[in-house]
């Protein structure tokens, strides 16, 4: 049953045409060995410059992000990689060969993430770019006795072109995604977000509905201890604060895709699916169907083989599905299922 919209007049007008708007959750993909059952937010969630270094541990294990001098990549900068993950999706869906390598023209960057496309606007964009490339991620992984140490970053390189010289406006880069975050891609570490996430006005506001699309997703609710989400949004701000923007998020009710209710005797929150993600993922259109093609039968050796000890009949119905939720229809599809396969024994390991 699909429960009431967000109010619209809480949220930034939506200045341009949406397309499918998708984020992978580099911090899980990456930190789910490292500390289970936990989120790590690393981006600030402040406007002003963060320059300090952010530290978590757990169980002996640690993770460190490190700014640079010009701050801490932000959930504003944030937008560029879900832009560079969306163009990968659409290429995926196509069937294309994607890599790590993402060509972005700055206009269309602007209008999908419903900016203005004033020179300042171009400007904020290089500045995101900077913080985003000099955000630096340690954390150290323990195997039996050993420990390694493993150093890494959200991108490994930028190249911008701007017209007339230095000072013109910039008008394309290409940005080579880090193995790290390309990897969260290739797993499938990848959600639908709504397309009025970039409408969402405040920072904390935005972390709070990726903490929903994240631990909610399709389920009919959610539930957390305000101090609980307040750790995992990574916020700053008091307690007070904190409690003070999640009653006015539940009062004015227009996160996307979740209606929030905040019990403040019990000090918990819930989120309540609307039943509006299978609308945002296609547009507003019924959701697709899971892929009904057949595959070679001889390719189930093939399969196991990538993916040992996996029962290989499960893993085609997982694939067909994900085919399905994200809308593409493979060109090579026995080729495609043994990658598949092959990813998800990476991901999980033997059952």
């Amino acid at each position: 049953m699909v429960s009431e919209p967000p109010n619209p007049l809480a949220l930034i007008p939506e200045r341009h045409p949406q397309h499918d708007l998708f984020i992978c959750d580099v911090a899980d993909a990456v930190l789910k060995d490292v500390m289970p059952q936990m989120e790590h937010p690393f981006y600030s969630l402040s406007k002003k410059p963060e320059t300090t270094i952010r530290r978590y541990e757990h169980n002996g294990q640690w993770l460190e992000v490190t700014p640079s001098v010009k701050g801490l990549a932000t959930i504003y900068d944030k937008d560029i990689l879900i832009y560079c993950i969306s163009q990968i999706m659409a290429k995926l869906k196509r069937g294309e060969q994607v890599s790590k390598r993402v060509l972005i023209n700055s206009h269309e960057l602007l209008r999908f993430t419903n900016r203005g496309v004033a020179g300042k606007d171009y400007e904020a964009l290089q500045e995101a770019i900077e913080r985003i490339r000099g955000t630096t991620i340690v954390t150290n992984i323990r195997t039996g006795d050993e420990e390694q140490t493993d150093t890494f970053g959200l991108i490994d390189s930028s190249s911008v072109r701007r017209k007339h010289g230095l000072d013109g406006r910039l008008l394309t880069c290409e940005i080579t995604l880090s193995d790290w975050v390309f990897n969260a891609i290739r797993h499938n570490e990848v959600l639908t977000l709504h397309r009025d996430y970039f409408r969402l006005r405040k920072p904390i506001e935005r972390r709070i509905y990726e903490l929903a699309r994240k631990h909610c997703g399709q389920q009919p609710s959610w539930k957390v201890s305000v101090e609980v989400l307040l750790k995992k949004s990574g916020s700053k701000s008091s307690d007070k604060e904190f409690r003070r923007a999640v009653r006015n998020l539940a009062a004015s009710d227009h996160l996307p895709d979740y209606r929030v209710e905040f019990d403040t005797k019990a000090d918990m929150v819930t989120f309540i699916n609307r039943g509006t993600m299978k609308a945002s993922i296609a547009g507003g259109t019924a959701p697709a169907e899971p892929w009904t093609g057949r595959l070679d039968s001889d390719i189930y050796g093939d399969a196991r083989n990538v993916a040992p000890g996996w029962d290989v009949h499960y893993l085609e119905r997982e694939w067909r599905n994900w085919l399905g939720e994200n809308e593409i229809v493979p060109k090579a599809p026995e080729r495609h299922f043994v990658k598949f396969c092959q990813s998800w024994f990476e991901k999980r390991g033997k059952p």
